[in-house]
Order: structure tokens, then sequence, then C-alpha cells
């Protein structure tokens, strides 16, 4: 049963998300990772298998698929 870690609700959906992981210093995006999203707060959380997958494609095992300019902000 799905607990949110962030609020604690109960909630959630099966979507696809998009996340940026720094590895080494570089920011990488990865697409259409199927996650559980919270309803009430909207923090993905995935599956080990997932996490697995997407460690592995990050450090090497796998290509990109293209490449994306990205905007970048700073709060300071």
């Amino acid at each position: 049963m799905f607990k949110c870690h962030v609020c604690g609700s109960t909630a959630a959906r099966e979507e696809f998300v998009s996340e940026v992981f720094t590895i080494d210093g570089r920011r990488v995006l990865v697409e259409h990772i199927p996650a559980q999203v919270c309803e009430r707060c909207g923090e993905a959380t995935f599956s080990r298998t997932t996490t697995e997958k997407v460690r592995r494609l990050v450090h090497g095992e796998g290509r990109p698929v293209r490449t994306v300019p990205m905007d970048v902000f700073a709060m300071a």
C-alpha cells in the first residue's frame, strides 16, 4: 500500500514523470519514468526496479536519445 514519505497521504496515481539528476557534476534528464505520484503533495515515488533501471541508464548502460538546452535559475 502506498504511503507518501513527505505528507503521509495514502492516495496516489500511476504516472510517467521526468526527473533531472546530477551525475558527477553534470545534469541529466530522464523522461518517461513510471512512478506513483501522491495525490495530495505531488511527490513522485519510484519502485526499486525502476530506481535500479534509472541508475544503470545514467551511469553508462544507456545512451541519450537526444540533447536539450536547459534554463538555469538561482535563488541567491
